[in-house]
């Protein structure tokens, strides 16, 4: 049967080989064997419960919560060829019917099932009656109470284990510590699943964390720079931060659309369908999008407010970048953001437990915007997995800003102990704005409405700007020794600032500078690896009108014809027929009979020999 499966790679999917772990995957699934994959955002999931749909005998049921993707990743199946169908709330009676005959006839593939749906006893009779290859979860960390994006339809799924007990299932996910993965492998029975965890290492992506100053126009500044005229994904926490800065960067000539839960279903169903139908959109969303979104030429994610935890962070940034190329990860992050996640985490519904992880969560992701060393390192640590594995250097990656620009430090020792002192002494009543003005001596109105004129810290820390003060009191929240009361933004002292105050204890601090940031020669140097030399944009652009073309007609994105990837390839071989054409990668015997002849005329036309 795995001959089979190299056949459907090849002959379906035009690739000539697996990326390791697939075929390990695809052989256990074969072997009727159950299967727990934790593999990163590009990395070939789909694949992993696609091609043994495909080998075994019956139809392949995927459970994805992505109502609003299913009719995208439909066509993505159809242009290569796979008889493919979705069954939702969202499509009319008659559609979903219709499928239920097909499948019962035998007449499809996969078909993708929303998890609401798959627990009616109506469906779950049916699908007794049709034949079944495999079950396949996607997105299971959203099965985890712990996780970033749970699902309570999810907890419904272990009925798969009791009702179809012959069938195989995998579980798929991007993102999941170790406490997530143990939750999902106990709430989806998949105790004795074979577990495949691939290296999380992204190493196409540059992560870059910079301090907040003015972050509007420090994100025009990194779009303008960096990444005109291309896609990208703008990040932030309120559905109202999301639409002025959609609004504002479409005065400044950027191609901005918003996307959050609260807008209207049709503009938002619009709008994603933009995104991923159009070349150069940048979507301004909050984390209600992207999940699913399979746009591989994304060549940034920007995030103007700082995630609320790693799993969601990489998650987030891994929707760039899908198809190999150099793309960048970039976050402007103040103590505001701190603040904000604090306050909103203590006033969520969760029980204590709950509030402490997501507390604990939180203290990683400050972590790895306070770091001093390697983002990456930290980064995939995290999920269990190491830097020596892919570098040569265990403590560097040389693609992320801490590794191309060495980060500064101070002992702040004794500027520590004036801040705390001063918070102390202004009674643990006041927030950041008013201890910086008593400590660099401003005679402001609110200090002399509570005397803090006369308090012993008055005008002791005239020798640091104000920027620098905040910079230190956002370092010492973010580390815990001072906590911030969430809903009036007073500071207070944190037990653990005892040992500073007393003079035991020492801190050394990152040195923050307060120039605009402007991206450094190595940084851009990486950027360049996206681009097209002079010389072929000619023929690389008429390759991509004869994409959009093509798109437009079926109504589809561009990328369910050919990745850029493969559009390379054809702008390296230039093919000249078709059985040149066939040795591209990713043209598959479908596609080929489909789209082979307009490639090779778009390229002879440019051409001519």
């Amino acid at each position: 049967m795995m001959q089979q499966a190299y056949d459907v790679l090849k002959n379906t999917f035009g690739y000539d080989q697996f990326r390791a772990p697939q075929d390990q995957i695809i052989q256990a699934l074969l072997n009727n064997e159950d299967a727990f994959v934790l593999m990163p955002t590009g990395g070939g999931k789909s694949l992993c419960y696609q091609i043994p749909a495909l080998v075994r005998n019956g139809i392949g049921i995927v459970i994805s919560p992505l109502i609003a993707l299913m009719q995208d990743q439909v066509d993505a199946l159809t242009q290569a060829g796979i008889r493919a169908a979705c069954v939702n709330s969202s499509m009319p009676n008659s559609h979903n019917a219709q499928v239920e005959q097909q499948a019962l006839q035998g007449q499809l593939d996969i078909i993708y099932l929303a998890p609401e749906r798959l627990t009616l006893a109506r469906t779950l009779d049916w699908l007794h009656r049709c034949q079944l290859s495999l079950f396949a979860i996607d997105e299971a960390h959203c099965v985890s109470q712990w996780g970033h994006d749970f699902r309570s339809d999810y907890l419904q799924l272990s009925l798969l284990q009791q009702s179809f007990p012959t069938i195989p299932r995998i579980a798929l996910t991007a993102t999941a510590d170790n406490k997530t993965r143990e939750e999902i492998i106990f709430r989806l029975g998949l105790q004795n699943a074979k577990i495949f965890v691939s290296g999380f290492d992204r190493p196409n992506i540059q992560y870059r964390i910079t301090l907040k100053n003015n972050p509007k126009a420090q994100l025009l500044n990194f779009i303008q720079t960096e990444h005109p005229n291309q896609a990208g994904v703008v990040y932030c926490l309120s559905r109202k931060k999301v639409e002025s800065t959609a609004q504002w960067l479409a005065t400044q000539g950027i191609n901005a659309l918003p996307y959050h839960a609260g807008l209207d279903k049709n503009v938002r169903q619009q709008n994603q369908q933009r995104f991923l139908r159009e070349e150069s959109i940048v979507m301004v969303a909050t984390i209600a999008f992207g999940m699913g979104i399979d746009k591989p030429d994304v060549r940034f994610v920007a995030h103007l407010d700082l995630p609320k935890s790693i799993e969601a962070y990489y998650q987030e940034t891994g929707r760039a970048g899908r198809d190999g190329q150099a793309a960048n990860a970039w976050m402007a992050y103040g103590l505001e953001d701190v603040i904000k996640l604090k306050q909103m985490m203590a006033g969520s519904d969760g029980d204590e437990q709950f509030k402490r992880i997501e507390q604990q969560k939180l203290s990683s992701m400050l972590g790895l915007a306070e770091l001093t060393d390697c983002r990456r390192r930290l980064l995939i640590q995290y999920f269990g997995d190491d830097l020596s594995n892919h570098y040569p250097d265990p403590k560097h990656c040389g693609n992320c800003d801490n590794c191309i620009t060495p980060v500064k430090t101070w002992d702040a020792t004794e500027a520590a102990r004036k801040a705390l002192s001063c918070v102390f002494r202004t009674d643990q009543r006041f927030g950041t704005v008013h201890v910086i003005n008593v400590l660099r001596g401003k005679l402001t109105e609110k200090i002399k409405q509570f005397n803090h004129q006369n308090v012993s810290t008055f005008g002791i820390g005239s020798d640091l700007s104000e920027g620098q003060w905040r910079s230190l009191f956002r370092q010492l929240v973010a580390h815990g020794y001072l906590k911030v009361n969430y809903d009036y933004g007073q500071l207070s002292l944190d037990e653990s600032s005892r040992g500073l105050l007393k003079g035991s204890d020492q801190l050394t601090l990152r040195l923050d500078t307060f120039d605009k940031h402007k991206a450094s020669n190595s940084q851009k140097v990486k950027q360049q690896d996206t681009e097209i030399q002079p010389q072929e944009q000619g023929l690389w652009q008429a390759l991509r009108d004869c994409r959009t073309l093509l798109a437009r007609e079926q109504g589809i994105a561009p990328f369910m014809i050919f990745h850029d990837s493969t559009l390379r390839s054809m702008l390296a071989l230039k093919p000249k027929n078709l059985d040149e054409f066939s040795t591209l990668s990713g043209v598959g015997q479908m596609k080929l009979e489909r789209y082979g002849s307009a490639f090779v005329k778009a390229v002879q036309d440019f051409n001519p020999s």
